[in-house]
């Protein structure tokens, strides 16, 4: 990878493409194995951030790092504040700080506590901090995820000023928009390799994406069956009865008012590249973040979805992407983590007897296939994919309506996929109604009747019928209006 000195150059992605490891060898939190580094044309080997930063590499991270109970001075100052005498020389701490910030068109009370000020002067707080390192070389770790439209435009500015000064900065985003709006060049990694640099305007939108997820444009889409594999889905003949519709949906910073219907008893596929809303959406059905705009109504009543416990009582289910901290309890058993919504539903004053319990464990041990030596074997002994399995039945034990499935294949291997796509078509065959979200495209074609796309938090398109990769990758392609 070569960044060059007055360029903004993206640094493209999906999930476990490798940009964080990057990032962290070339700022000294990992260490290389191989390789070199030349920066300025000499060669360089950072040991530590400090060692990063001394050589003139800085970087401002998705989350602000700093301390929000100092002063906006104190955190773009720390670690190397001017002294005199053996104390702090606290007016030529102020006085840098204002001459950093001015280097950003910002203008604030630098004696303030920094967490006095809103998320977006936080992030122009430590872009001034790593400008006062003197650096050269400036990396941003998706600084505008938190950002609205405005912050983003003011902080898109400052990016173009520090360039037309000469400094080079790596722009890591997910927002396929900003790319094309604010860089000079584009490298793209996929599975920890590199796939290739190439300049932003020469560039199309859906070469870029179709790199990203290994793609190819010329041919008919692969459908990826084998043997073990549900049959491809073919679109309903007639469109269903709504069950939930939501109607201009959406939640300041996270997403943009949105509209998703979903059929009774059928599979709707949530498309998208990683930063496009997808588990935004799902959390927003799901009561577990509170929508700020739009209304939704099941089976033509209005729900409000304040709280996953009222989703629940409503008739949803919701598995998350991120299984180890948002799913199984390792610590419990499978029979203790498959009854676990169930008892929640019921409350503490009911509590389910042992037999029953190990009724409702043992039929999902079947039912599923969950390859455990006992129910009371701890799930955190399982595969992966039988905790995935665990989680579904879980959810199946109360019988919803809908389920919310985001990402319910990923680190699986092939077989325990095969089965839980099996398993998403029956639900829909047995009249459950599914939102299936996915990063995998072919998996998304394959199981959904309807597929909404989705890219850089807002709904792009709509897709149904005979249902193919290229149609999805061109519509997170189009350019926004």
């Amino acid at each position: 990878m070569t960044v060059r000195s007055g360029e903004i150059h993206a640094l493209m992605g999906e999930n476990g493409a490798g940009k964080s490891t990057l990032i962290k060898i070339l700022t000294g939190v990992y260490q290389r194995d191989q390789g070199s580094i030349q920066f300025e044309g000499r060669n360089i080997s950072p040991k530590s951030t400090k060692e990063a930063e001394a050589a003139g590499i800085s970087t401002v991270y998705q989350e602000v790092n700093l301390i929000p109970t100092l002063s906006v001075a104190e955190n773009i100052l720390l670690g190397r504040q001017p002294r005199r005498l053996g104390l702090i020389h606290w007016k030529k701490v102020k006085e840098r700080a204002v001459q950093a910030l001015a280097r950003l068109d910002v203008h604030i009370d630098v004696a303030a506590e920094l967490r006095t000020f809103s998320i977006a002067i936080q992030q122009m707080v430590a872009l001034a901090r790593a400008l006062d390192l003197q650096a050269r070389l400036l990396v941003l770790d998706e600084p505008t995820s938190s950002l609205d439209d405005a912050e983003c435009e003011a902080l898109f500015r400052v990016m173009h000023r520090l360039r037309n000064d000469g400094m080079a900065i790596v722009f890591v985003t997910h927002f396929i928009d900003q790319v094309y709006a604010v860089t000079d060049r584009i490298t793209v990694l996929r599975n920890g390799r590199f796939v290739g640099e190439f300049e932003t305007s020469k560039l199309p939108r859906v070469e870029l994406i179709a790199k990203m997820l290994g793609r190819e444009l010329t041919g008919a889409a692969a459908t990826a069956d084998d043997a073990t594999g549900p049959e491809r889905r073919r679109p309903a003949e007639s469109h269903p009865a709504p069950l939930l519709e939501a109607k201009g949906l959406g939640r300041r910073g996270a997403l943009r008012p949105l509209d998703v219907t979903i059929g009774k008893g059928e599979v709707v596929g949530l498309a998208g590249l990683l930063g496009s809303g997808r588990t935004e959406t799902a959390r927003l059905l799901f009561g577990i973040d509170r929508r700020d705009a739009g209304h939704v109504t099941m089976d033509g009543k209005a729900a409000e979805l304040r709280s996953p416990r009222e989703a629940i009582r409503l008739g949803l289910a919701f598995c998350s992407e991120n299984r180890k901290t948002e799913g199984i309890i390792p610590s419990l058993s499978v029979r203790e983590n498959l009854i676990l919504a169930m008892q929640a539903n019921r409350g503490a004053l009911r509590l389910l007897n042992r037999a029953e319990q190990l009724r409702v464990a043992d039929h999902y041990i079947q039912v599923l296939k969950i390859k455990t030596p006992s129910p009371e074997t701890p799930i955190g002994n399982l595969s992966g994919g039988n905790q995935q399995k665990v989680l579904l039945g879980r959810w199946l034990a109360l019988q919803p309506k809908l389920i919310i499935l985001d990402e319910p294949t990923r680190g699986i291997d092939i077989g325990a996929r095969a089965e839980i796509e099996k398993l998403v078509a029956s639900l829909s065959e047995k009249g459950m109604s599914v939102l299936f979200i996915s990063s995998e495209l072919e998996e998304i074609v394959r199981l959904s009747q309807r597929v909404v796309v989705l890219r850089d938090r807002r709904k792009v398109g709509e897709l149904a019928g005979d249902l193919d990769e290229h149609q999805i990758m061109a519509q997170i392609a189009q350019p926004a209006d």
